[in-house]
């Protein structure tokens, strides 16, 4: 795979060591080895691009968006776990104050205003239009041999939502109170229009009965004939309980998310998507691959067992993709891969390092905020500096 540009990394490299940092440098002193790659992540990103300004002449003027989001992939690269942190650190240390924007002798904003601002970015998908327009700058034109796909767990700070506030109202019609009737020049309109079907009786039918054979259709034969649209909405995305196996073959348990990530095999993540932490891996694989196909031209899907399924081997074949999926003998037996195919299953162990770089490097098992919208922003901005501090590493 040529997937690095080197005269393109190395340029922009040189840049940065030979003309910015010589001039911070000069104005607030010598930095650390984590300070300078806040700083090519920040150089990478260019989150100022993507952030608009609010005000309009009117009222006092806000704080500037650019330098808050700057602070924020500061966080996540410095390992940061809170907002009262952050600012914290950025009212001790004037090089990182200065790194992201903030100017020196001007009061810091308040934590109500980085908690607004990260409102704002999480409604907005920031961080995820960022990360979109930086696959698609350094790796939209190039060939990706293989994109590992795969789950990991997100334990979140809620409770989870019962399945008594998921399920439907029932469709069974009441009666309306005599003093909540609607004017006599209004229709009357009754709960439900549309007459309510027999329930199926269980086990055998009588004689002479006839039964009409309820046809059932996977999620995953639904999904392939769905838009992309449709598909992301119908994720769920609540916070509840999951369960799975982990590598030793133990099962555990969480409350909270499940972060599904396609990964190429120099390590940069490609798509990501949110979900409940009960909903099945395999149900993210062909929104996760149609994401992939608008960033990225890659030739090989590596999954692991829990997306082993027909419905997934056609949809990639229909990409253009060779499909990698471990067998599943579900109590029959295995099947196992040819020996050129089990080489570059191999390859699957990207996913693993990412999944595990982004927990302990960038932010992901420290989860301080609440709902889909903001916990996605958060994970994403992990997956921004991580995919800038890949890129980075290709220079070499």
């Amino acid at each position: 795979m040529n997937s690095n540009r080197r005269e393109l990394l190395m340029q922009r490299w040189s840049i940065v060591q030979e003309e910015l940092l010589p001039e911070l440098w000069n104005e607030v002193g010598p930095l650390t080895p984590k300070l300078e790659k806040v700083i090519h992540t920040l150089e990478w990103v260019r989150l100022e691009e993507y952030v608009r300004a609010s005000w309009c002449g009117l009222g006092r003027p806000p704080h500037e968006r650019s330098w808050l989001a700057n602070a924020f992939v500061a966080k996540v690269v410095l390992g940061i776990t809170t907002t009262v942190g952050l600012i914290e650190r950025l009212s001790v240390d004037r090089s990182l104050r200065r790194i992201c924007g903030f100017p020196t002798q001007k009061v810091l904003p308040s934590e109500a205003t980085f908690s607004r601002a990260f409102d704002e970015f999480a409604k907005a998908r920031l961080a995820e239009r960022v990360h979109e327009a930086l696959i698609q700058e350094h790796l939209g034109k190039e060939l990706i041999g293989h994109i590992s796909r795969d789950g990991t767990a997100i334990e979140a700070r809620e409770r989870p939502c019962s399945v008594k506030a998921t399920q439907a109202p029932s469709s069974v019609p009441t009666t309306t109170p005599a003093t909540d009737a609607p004017p006599a020049s209004q229709p009357t309109a009754t709960v439900c229009d549309t007459p309510v079907a027999p329930k199926r009786r269980r086990g055998r039918p009588k004689s002479g009965e006839e039964r009409q054979p309820t046809a059932k259709t996977s999620p995953l034969a639904h999904q392939r004939i769905q838009t992309l649209a449709e598909m992301i909405k119908e994720i769920p995305t609540a916070c509840d309980r999951g369960t799975k196996s982990n590598a030793q073959g133990y099962k555990v348990s969480w409350n909270g998310y499940k972060l599904h990530l396609d990964t190429a095999d120099c390590g940069v993540p490609i798509a990501a998507l949110l979900s409940s932490a009960s909903m099945h891996d395999s149900r993210a694989a062909i929104p996760l691959s149609r994401i992939s196909a608008q960033r990225v031209t890659n030739l090989y899907d590596l999954m692991d067992a829990a997306y082993c399924s027909h419905d997934l081997r056609e949809d990639s074949r229909n990409l253009g993709h060779v499909p990698l999926i471990d067998h599943n003998p579900r109590g029959g037996e295995k099947i196992e891969f040819l020996p050129h195919e089990a080489i570059r299953y191999n390859e699957r162990t990207a996913a693993e390092r990412t999944n595990a770089r982004l927990k302990d490097e960038f932010g992901a098992s420290h989860l301080m905020v609440r709902g889909a919208t903001k916990v996605m922003s958060h994970l994403m901005f992990g997956v921004l500096a991580l995919s800038a501090d890949q890129l980075m590493r290709l220079r070499s």
